[in-house]
This record gives C-alpha cells, sequence and structure tokens, in this order.
C-alpha cells in the first residue's frame, strides 16, 4: 500500500472512531463569557459546571485532543478545493438572511424583531496589508447558546434545525428553496485557510447584546460580549501567510462569480455589488427578454456567440428540475466534437453551483448544450461537491434528455428552416445518441430528428416520419443506400432494381449514416434494410433467377461460366452467381452486412493479411448474364484465357470499389494498365 493510500486509510478509521466517540461523549457549552469551550461533535448539549461535579466519567485532555483532530479532518480533508471555502461562508450569510426575512413575514410585534427594515445584503471586505477577509451579512444573528450550539458543534446545522422546525409547524415549503445549509460543516472550511476566526454577531432580537466568538482551531474559543456590533454576523478570517491571495479583491470576485453569482441577496463586495446577473432558470419564461437570455448564455459558456434555441424546464415530478438550456448557434468545435470533452451543464441546487461540468447529468452526445440544472432532490456528499445517489442522477438524466429530444422535435415542426440549419451543425451529435444508447424507445425518439435526401426528394430532406407516412403499410421495409453524392447514388448498380420498381429509398451521404441506420434496426415496426442487403435477399430467392431476360447467356452457358469465374476469383470470392436485378453494369459485389463491412475495411483492415480479408468479409459475386462484358468473357475464356483472366480480375476489382470495399482503389490501376496492354496487342 503507497504512503499515501495508508495516510488515507488511517484518516477514515480516525475520523469513525472519532465520531462513535463523540455520539457517547457530552459536549462542553459556556457558563460564563470568561470561559473556554472545546468544539463538540456531540449531539446533546451539557454545561460545563454539570461535567466538573460529576465523577470523572470523560477523560478530557484525551477528547480534547481527539476533538481538535476531528476539526482538521472537517476543516482541511473534506473539501478538494480551498477556494470552496467562499462558497461555503456566503451560503451560510445568505441562509441567514433567509432566515431573517422569513422571521420578518411572521412576526407582526415590533417587539419580537429588531431593525426590520434594514437592507438586506451580504458585504465582502478584503484587506491585503491585514491580511484579513470579512463576510457579513445583516440577517438573523446568533444569540450566546446559539453560538455555543452552532459554531461549537460540528455536523451540527443551524438552517437545517430551521427547516425541522417549521416542518413542526407546516410552514417548511416557502422557505425549503431558499434554504442551502444541510450539513453543519461549512463554517469549518475557513480553517482551511484562516489560522484565527473571528465571529462578530447580534441577534436580531430587541436588547440582544452584540458577542464576538473567537478561536484559532486548536481546540478552545472564547465568547464575550463588545459593542458597536451591527445585527447579523460578521466574520473575520486572519489567513494564512500561504493564503493571502483570497485577500485580493480579483480572486473573491471570481469565486463569488464561479460558485454564488445567483445567491438571491446582493453580495457587495468592497461596496460594489459582485452578482448583478440574475437567476434566469427560476424566473418566468414569458418575462425574460432575448437580451437576458443572450447575456445570461454567454456567461454560463463563456462564448461570445448567441443562443439558437432556449430551452426553460420546470418539473415538480418525478424530481424537482429547474433547468434552462441553450443550443448554440456557432458551430461545434474541435473540442465539443470530442468525446473526451465534458458537458457543458452546470449543476446547481438552491442557486449554489455544485459542479461547472457535471458528469452523467446529460449523455455524451448532448455534450453541445450549454446551460444550467437547479434541483433540491440531488444527493450531495458531505463536502457538497459530489452526487451520491446514482440512481436518483440516471433518474435526472433520463427526465432532462427526453425533454431536450422532445423539444427538438417540437422545433422540427414549428420552425423547420432554423432546425435544419441546427441539423446541419449538430446532426452528427443526433446520430451518436443513437449508436450509443442502449434503450430501443429513446433510439427510436431520437430518429426522428435525422434528415436524409431520398430518391424522390432532390431537394430538402426528408425524416423517417415522412418516409413511414408516405409508404404503404403493406411495405415492410425502409430502404436505404450509402453513396458519396447523389450522382453515385442514382447511379449505383444497387439502386437499379429499386428505381426500377420506383420505391422510396434514403441516400446516406456520410460514412456513418448507415452504421447510424444499422444500429436503429426499425423505426416504428418497419425494418431499416440497406439496398445491397436488399439485393442479397432477393438473389437467395430461386424464383428470381427463372427469367434471366431477352439476351442473356443461356443457362448452360451460365453452368460453365459461373465455376471458372470461381476458379479464378478462388479465396477472394465466396461464391459466383447470375442475377437477373442489374441492367445497365456487369456485375456487383454483395456480402452479408455491408454497413459493417464497409466500417471494417476503413478501420481494421489494414492489420489482416488480404486472403485473411477476403475470408472475414466472404463476398459473393453476382453477375448479369445479359450485359455485353459477361457474354464477351464466355467466350474469351477459351478462345483468349490470359485475356479472360485479366477481364474478370478487372471486372472484380471495379465491383469491390463500387461497393466501397476497396482498401486502396489505386490498385485498379496496376491490373488496368496491364488490360490495356493486352487489349491493344491487335492493333
Amino acid at each position: 500500500m503507497s504512503l499515501r493510500a495508508f495516510g488515507v486509510l488511517l484518516k477514515a478509521r480516525q475520523l469513525t472512531r472519532l465520531c462513535r466517540e463523540a455520539n457517547r461523549a457530552a459536549t462542553f457549552a459556556l457558563s460564563t463569557p470568561s470561559l473556554h469551550q472545546l468544539p463538540s461533535a456531540a449531539l446533546p448539549q451539557r454545561r460545563f459546571a454539570t461535567v466538573a461535579n460529576e465523577a470523572p466519567a470523560v477523560d478530557k485532555h484525551e477528547f480534547q485532543a481527539e476533538t481538535r483532530q476531528l476539526l482538521d479532518i472537517v476543516a482541511r480533508s473534506l473539501y478538494s478545493d480551498h477556494e470552496v471555502f467562499v462558497r461555503e461562508l456566503i451560503s451560510n450569510a445568505s441562509d441567514a438572511l433567509e432566515k431573517f426575512r422569513y422571521s420578518a413575514l411572521r412576526t407582526t410585534a415590533e417587539s419580537e424583531l429588531a431593525a426590520k427594515d434594514r437592507p438586506l445584503e451580504i458585504r465582502i471586505t478584503t484587506d491585503k496589508p491585514q491580511m484579513q477577509l470579512i463576510i457579513q451579512d445583516t440577517g438573523i444573528g446568533m444569540t450566546r447558546e446559539e453560538l455555543v450550539s452552532n459554531l461549537g458543534t460540528i455536523a451540527r446545522s443551524g438552517s437545517k434545525q430551521f427547516l425541522e422546525q417549521l416542518k413542526q409547524e407546516h410552514q417548511a415549503a416557502q422557505a425549503t428553496s431558499n434554504i442551502i445549509g444541510q450539513f453543519g460543516v461549512g463554517f469549518y472550511s475557513a480553517f482551511i485557510v484562516a489560522q484565527r476566526v473571528e465571529v462578530y454577531t447580534r441577534a436580531a432580537t430587541p436588547n440582544a447584546p452584540g458577542l464576538r466568538w473567537a478561536t484559532d482551531g486548536s481546540g478552545t474559543y472564547t465568547i464575550e460580549e463588545v459593542k458597536d456590533v451591527e445585527y447579523g454576523t460578521k466574520i473575520v478570517l486572519h489567513l494564512k501567510t500561504d493564503c493571502r491571495e483570497y485577500a485580493d479583491e480579483d480572486r473573491i470576485r471570481a469565486v463569488i462569480k464561479k460558485y454564488s453569482n445567483f445567491v438571491g441577496s446582493p453580495i457587495l463586495l468592497n461596496g460594489k455589488q459582485a452578482n448583478e446577473i440574475k437567476p434566469l432558470w427560476l424566473m418566468d419564461p414569458q418575462s425574460i427578454s432575448k437580451e437576458q437570455h443572450q447575456d445570461f448564455y454567454r456567461f454560463i459558456s463563456n462564448s461570445f456567440d448567441a443562443p439558437r434555441f432556449s430551452l426553460h424546464y420546470n418539473a415538480d415530478v418525478p424530481l424537482s428540475i429547474h433547468a434552462l438550456l441553450y443550443f448554440p448557434e456557432g458551430k461545434p468545435g474541435l473540442f465539443e466534437m470530442s468525446r473526451d470533452g465534458s458537458t457543458g451543464v452546470a449543476l446547481y441546487t438552491r442557486k449554489v453551483l455544485i459542479q461547472s461540468k457535471t458528469e452523467h447529468l446529460l449523455p455524451k452526445w448532448l455534450r453541445f448544450v450549454k446551460g444550467v440544472v437547479d434541483s433540491e432532490d440531488i444527493p450531495l456528499n458531505l463536502s457538497r461537491e459530489l452526487l451520491q445517489n446514482s440512481s436518483l442522477i440516471r433518474k435526472l438524466s433520463s427526465v432532462i434528455s427526453s425533454r431536450v429530444v422532445r423539444f427538438l422535435q417540437e422545433r422540427a415542426k414549428k420552425q423547420p428552416e432554423e432546425y435544419e440549419a441546427f441539423y446541419r451543425d449538430y446532426g452528427l451529435f443526433l446520430k451518436e445518441g443513437i449508436v450509443t444508447s442502449t434503450d430501443s424507445a429513446e433510439k427510436e425518439e431520437i430518429a426522428k430528428l435525422l434528415r436524409f435526401e431520398s430518391s424522390k426528394s432532390e431537394a430538402g430532406r426528408i425524416s423517417l416520419e415522412d418516409y413511414y407516412t408516405s409508404v404503404s403499410a403493406d411495405q415492410k421495409d425502409i430502404y436505404y443506400l450509402a453513396a458519396p453524392n447523389r450522382v453515385l447514388a442514382e447511379s449505383s448498380p444497387y439502386y437499379e432494381s429499386l428505381k426500377k420498381r420506383n420505391e422510396l429509398v434514403l441516400f446516406c451521404y456520410e460514412p456513418y449514416d448507415e452504421l447510424v441506420l444499422m444500429q436503429l434496426g426499425q423505426f416504428k415496426n418497419k425494418k431499416l434494410v440497406s439496398v445491397e442487403k436488399e439485393m442479397r435477399n432477393q438473389s437467395k430467392d430461386p424464383a428470381a433467377l427463372e427469367d434471366l431476360g431477352e439476351g442473356s447467356l443461356m443457362r448452360s452457358e451460365l453452368d460453365n461460366l459461373i465455376p471458372w469465374l470461381e476458379d479464378q476469383l478462388k479465396g477472394q470470392v465466396a461464391k459466383v452467381k447470375a442475377t437477373s436485378r442489374l441492367d445497365t453494369h456487369p456485375c456487383v459485389i454483395t456480402v452479408e452486412e455491408m454497413a459493417a463491412a464497409r466500417h471494417f475495411i476503413r478501420t481494421q483492415s489494414h492489420q489482416l493479411p488480404e486472403e485473411n480479408r477476403f475470408a472475414l468479409l466472404q463476398p459473393e459475386l453476382e453477375i448479369n448474364p445479359k450485359h455485353p462484358i459477361i457474354k464477351k468473357l464466355h467466350s474469351l475464356r477459351t478462345s483468349e484465357p490470359e485475356l479472360a483472366q485479366l477481364i474478370t480480375k478487372q471486372l472484380f476489382a471495379n465491383a469491390m470499389v463500387g461497393a466501397g470495399l476497396a482498401e486502396d482503389p489505386r490498385m485498379l490501376l496496376t491490373n488496368m494498365n496491364t488490360l490495356l496492354s493486352k487489349a491493344l496487342e491487335k492493333y
């Protein structure tokens, strides 16, 4: 075991043991302002005088040392990034403001709450010469008992207790969405950067005294009454030497912008508001202007383009979700095209950033989507940096992904021109979604967004839905043909028979299109079938060869020619047979799964010798017995066997190129030059 791993294991064991000890031990509470009090991890509170008068059931020295160690673990090992202490202290300040705001609404008598009309705000001051960071709120403040209870007890959340009290009064629904705190450890993140912490507080009740709480984190703290303390709470962090950067205004502004920009109350940094952008995802969609959307999109995406579409989505079931998602106007960059890139959706809970790039919140194929998802149901770990319940995250991902797909389907119907432009830029991501999804229902929903040219629509593209509705219910298949462009598609030997029957065929111009359709398999109970596959299946029908057509070779001539061709192409073709489905082409190559075969040739065939490649492909050569070249070849095989051999090899090579199965088309030239020389010998 490495030294690092051993250290992590040791800390985990210590933390477990300390928490077990803390549940059994009583905490030390302050009885007079001059006494010192230990931070405690225990749940019930007992006064210091009571402990002193009892028999020595607790070893105070050992308990003091373990409490210091527990504080050290919470403050220094819980958070992965030092800067999150700013997020935690601002969140605490925001909770204090929300508690005061809610208490002011509930309280009618002036005698119950002091200075109800004061401005509710968070003030942050940086002092580089003194190496201090001051975070102050004008919220609810704390009494002496609350100081002991909230700051003297590790892992005790005053916000959580506040919500539990409201639940007992059946009034929690109004305050739940604005209260951030959950675990009661956020305050101790201050010790990541501070060597000493002072807390000045005054409870929002008439005649409440001002109090000063101070500790250096070594295991004791003091509380004393002081004068001239404002209502609310002020935390003064005396920074460590190596953390002096947090006394810099620009550094704190960057952290606020990253984590706490959407906190509900104003955050004043050295007198200037630092959180001016509103959390649009919590606002009424009808009240948001186009300019607000553009500003917000640029803020959360760090880009300079504008959003093409915006999706504002709110739901209460099956999960509480507030989402504002954007579809970029600009084309995707190289980083977005790579699957190694992270998704562009940030995760918030109660307007506080949890993760700016959240894995598994959206599937990889939706990584081009930018925006914010805020959910109160997200299960977080103790540091509020990691997601814990994977099943809930999968559910959240499924809900949002389905909504995104449905939204794009709506855009395709309501804004066809804008959607067509979007599809040109981002269609590749949709196809990736079909290939990577394991849910057949999801595949079909994404497939509704695909667009292809067809044999009957030279201008514009059609959807699979359009194909489905335009053919008869008796047609069991949806036909598609892969080709580099329309000219080659229409002149393809595989398309000839379908063209003659006036069948509707989708033209796939991108190399991966046929793989996507092969992965999709079917659409609304119609099978997706490549025209090559259709030809191969038809050629297996004995009835298809009953009538070879006028002017073709006789059956006896074919019986002589086919074995000779198989002998000439031994090791390259699995079988040679005649077909009646060709008109202008002498022959074609068919394999069982043409799309998979082409993908194999493009990606892996160079790793195999030629004979192994043909053994895997098992190509079949189908010849047109009516074509002049085939008929002439029949006579040349006896009169000029050498020329017939060259023609056979060239026909096979041409057919392989036409099928897209040639590893390197330049290999055609060697045999072609020899063939031309042989053909010109008589002249």
